[in-house]
């Protein structure tokens, strides 16, 4: 019997013991389980640390600071995605995307999120505008094309973030370096009264072609119709062409024809100089001549005098590469484009006045869209056109010169850097226009630097400054006459300096499209349904039509 107590005892307390135990266990699992619980509280401090971010970002305070506060946003969104919920983390997506962005993008102050560049992809680590997938996985929010794994969009995001700490760009390039004009005019480019001691002297006569074939300077002289002076030199040979008082009226062929040749010059001496073609141009086999100086090899025209150009049904002055003017005063009426260029547009000085019923200056080659560019250091432009005035594919640069613009768009380009220089333009539709012309930008955009620039906007949906992407602003003034839209873009705005007047009044940031704009037609896709990420964000666009 004593045994039995003795057995009964010692198993009520090993029972006891268990017990205890099991008691000590339930208590740490639930300070784990309230551990673990409050950990997506942090959430919420994020959530206020961002607020706190964009209010100082629109003061424009400590760029570094936001910055580091981006990075260890990302990085706790990522620890915290671990133990917090899908609806968690959507929550704290949508208040950034929806309610933040589109507040910097109704003001147009993209500051804080290009603190380091001009396209949005630097220290703050937000890509462009054009990578709007790369938001929406920098977000947490998945685009047409990933998984819809909200941690894959969040990991995509950070690969975004540190592409871009080490690159521009997430794709191409969205900004555009300045023109290197060190090496751009050559001495001869810049010699406008060339030593004519050794020079052959040609005088033009009706209905003859004037072949040349050897690399010299040539005097032309005198009167002619149907005359076409000819150069088909070897590819090493400079050819130049000085124009002394000399008139060509030709019906159907260049005056001024160079087939072959390194550079060929077109020079004017201190003299008027007339050249034209009354009527359709005719093919040379497989080329089709479609100018009144038509060359397939570099030009370069300069001099002292005076060169009067018109072509009743096709373009002026053509160069299937690069087109130089540093010199001299042109006189230019036109059917089509008064001065094209395949490859670039480099202007150093001079006079111009245009009359195109196309493009006053056009750069475009139809085999690559990589080049095309345009380049204006100084001069004078009265250009009137019924299209563009300035179009260049790739970038047009203007680093001085005084412009009197009166078309249906001023300037166009898929990059415009304007860094000096006094501007006036009068337009029908877009005053300065960036557009995807070209592969070589990832966004087109506007960048204002400097210079003197007036915007006078006719009536109807006429935008002064447009961008298909960035608008850019560091300095310089602008002022702006538009009864409609002063500014439109579609991906950021940011303004650095400068003055900015708008109808009479001096404003202190860069107002969206009152219309929308591309965005506002974009953001019918994003009203149609969420499957469109890019309509959704032209959608924020669109809706931000309450600036001028």
């Amino acid at each position: 019997m004593l045994k039995k107590t003795v057995t009964i005892i010692l198993a009520a307390v090993m029972i006891c013991s268990l017990a205890a135990c099991s008691t000590s266990g339930s208590t740490n699992t639930a300070e784990e389980t309230k551990t673990a619980i409050t950990t997506p509280a942090t959430l919420s401090d994020k959530n206020e640390n961002k607020e706190l971010q964009d209010t100082q970002a629109e003061n424009k305070e400590s760029t570094p600071e936001i910055s580091e506060n981006s990075s260890e946003s990302s990085s706790d969104n990522e620890t915290s995605s671990d133990s917090s919920t899908n609806e968690n983390k959507d929550s704290s997506t949508n208040n950034f995307s929806a309610e933040n962005r589109f507040s910097k993008r109704m003001h147009g102050n993209f500051n804080e999120n290009n603190a380091g560049g001009t396209d949005g992809q630097t220290e703050n680590n937000f890509p462009s505008y054009n990578g709007r997938q790369g938001i929406q996985a920098e977000e947490g929010i998945p685009s047409q094309n990933q998984d819809n794994s909200q941690q894959e969009g969040i990991n995509n995001g950070k690969n975004i973030q540190d592409n871009n700490q080490s690159s521009s760009s997430v794709n191409l390039s969205s900004t555009a370096e300045k023109i290197d004009t060190s090496e751009l005019f050559s001495d001869r480019d810049l010699d406008h009264s060339p030593d004519l001691s050794s020079a052959k002297t040609i005088t033009v006569s009706d209905g003859k072609t004037i072949s040349i074939t050897e690399e010299g300077i040539y005097v032309i002289k005198g009167s002619a119709a149907d005359c076409t002076i000819k150069v088909e030199a070897d590819k090493e040979a400079k050819v130049q062409l000085v124009l002394d008082g000399v008139r060509i009226t030709n019906s159907d062929f260049p005056a001024i024809y160079v087939v072959s040749a390194d550079k060929c010059f077109v020079t004017t001496t201190d003299s008027s100089n007339t050249l034209s073609v009354t009527g359709a141009f005719k093919a040379d086999g497989s080329t089709n001549t479609d100018a009144v100086i038509f060359s397939k090899d570099d030009l370069v025209l300069n001099g002292k005098g005076t060169l009067t150009i018109s072509s009743e049904q096709g373009n002026g002055i053509s160069g299937k590469d690069d087109v130089k003017v540093t010199g001299g005063t042109y006189n230019i009426t036109t059917a089509k484009d008064s001065i094209e260029a395949n490859d670039s547009i480099s202007v150093y000085d001079g006079s111009f006045t245009i009359n195109s019923s196309k493009d006053g200056f056009h750069s475009e080659n139809d085999d690559d869209d990589t080049v095309g560019w345009i380049y204006i250091g100084g001069g004078t432009f009265n250009i009137t056109a019924s299209s563009d005035a300035i179009q260049a594919t790739t970038l047009a640069q203007i680093d001085g010169g005084t412009f009197e613009l009166t078309a249906a768009e001023g300037i166009e380009g898929t990059y415009i850097m304007i860094n000096d220089g006094t501007i006036s333009i009068t337009s029908s539709d877009d005053g300065i226009n960036a557009a995807q012309k070209s592969s070589s930008y990832s966004t087109p955009a506007v960048e204002i630097n400097g210079g003197k620039l007036t915007i006078v906007m006719g009536q109807g949906d006429t935008d002064a400054v447009d961008a298909n992407g960035n608008i850019i602003v560091n300095g310089g003034t602008i002022d702006i006459t538009a009864q409609m839209s002063s500014f439109d873009y579609d991906g950021t705005a940011q303004y650095n300096g400068g003055t900015i007047i708008i109808n009479g009044s001096q404003v202190d940031s860069i107002p969206q499209s009152m219309m929308g704009g591309r965005g506002g037609m974009k953001g019918m896709n994003g009203m149609n349904g969420m499957n469109n990420m890019n309509g959704m964000n032209g959608g924020f666009s669109g809706r931000s039509g309450f600036g001028v």
